[in-house]
């Protein structure tokens, strides 16, 4: 007969108050915590001055800001903190201001056109010189000297050429028999004069961008398209703008945050003026929180948090579309 063997009976293990807890499996020793390596030391070391940066620099603004658009802050009290909670009180202030409906009306039709126009022009200049020619680069450099130039210099400037009376533009005008143009000082004219300025600042960013995407388009697919018969409207349809589309989401992405934002330019030309004719919703935040000799913190904070819920809107969408393009 066969002698049967049976495996020792386990006995449960019991802790210091007589409960019974998992035995570690035989031949397999408990597993320990590992303690991180020096590579992952490495890492957080240099993740922590973004980090520190990121919290002072961006997250630390934000809280105060939105602390400010909660509470009813005067001078006072913004020195010494000691400001009541008011809850949505200020923005139920800036909605009922009657300057509410007009700022928001520019700042759409600001945005917009600029987009647009900034856009289109960049993608045509960004087309023109991605063809190979003599002083190509050198056109493309000169291009770069509206992006280049301090904001306050590009705003002086555009205000000196659309002077009233000593303006470059005024004087062109006159010349060809059509009467001077009241640019800055009209309500029918001055948001029109800030977008020219912006449209002509913001055309070199749009062209950079746009020329590094068509760089990264291979040459193959056009003379394919050119061999099939195809011309040059339908090889920009159906290769130049479909590839481009990444590209130029992005770059439409950081134009929509760059223009809801647009301040120095619009305040040293207009100031916001005539009557209100060209204020934005970033004109109109500094002016409340700085330009008066009562500043009213809590209405300038609200404003500024419409914009950054804006931006942080558009940012949302734009990430949306982006994952349903990776997964398709």
């Amino acid at each position: 007969m066969k002698q049967t063997t049976h495996p020792p009976e386990r006995r449960p293990v019991l802790d210091r108050k007589g409960a019974a807890v998992a035995a570690p499996l035989p031949g397999r020793p408990a597993q320990r915590r590992r303690r991180p390596t020096s590579q992952q030391w490495a890492a957080w070391a240099f993740l922590a001055p973004v980090t520190l940066y990121l919290v002072l620099f961006y997250a630390y603004p934000l809280y105060r800001n939105l602390d400010l658009s909660l509470r009813n802050y005067t001078v006072r009290s913004f020195v010494q903190g000691d400001a009541p909670f008011t809850g949505l009180a200020n923005y139920r202030t800036v909605l009922d201001d009657p300057t509410f409906g007009p700022a928001l009306t520019h700042t759409v039709v600001f945005t917009a056109v600029c987009l647009f126009f900034q856009y289109a022009i960049g993608l045509a200049l960004a087309v023109f010189f991605n063809q190979s020619f003599r002083l190509s680069a050198t056109l493309r450099a000169l291009f770069l000297v509206p992006w280049l130039l301090p904001l306050i210099v590009s705003a002086s400037t555009w205000s000196w050429m659309l002077n009233s009376e000593s303006g470059i533009v005024n004087a062109v005008l006159s010349a060809v028999g059509v009467g001077p143009v009241n640019w800055l000082t009209s309500p029918s004219w001055s948001l029109a004069s800030v977008i020219i300025a912006n449209i002509w600042i913001g055309v070199p960013f749009n062209l950079v961008v746009l020329h590094s995407g068509l760089q990264a388009i291979p040459a193959s697919l056009y003379e394919a398209a050119a061999l099939d018969g195809a011309g040059a409207w339908r090889r920009f349809w159906h290769i130049t703008f479909p590839l481009l589309r990444p590209v130029s989401a992005i770059t439409l992405l950081l134009g929509l945050v760059y223009t809801l934002k647009v301040f120095d330019i619009i305040w040293i030309m207009t100031k916001g003026g005539p009557a209100d004719s060209s204020t934005t919703f970033a004109t109109w935040s500094y002016r409340l929180g700085f330009g008066n000799l009562l500043p009213a913190f809590g209405p300038g904070a609200a404003v500024g948090n419409l914009l950054v819920v804006a931006a942080l809107v558009f940012g949302l969408v734009y990430v949306r579309v982006q994952r349903k393009q990776y997964a398709s």
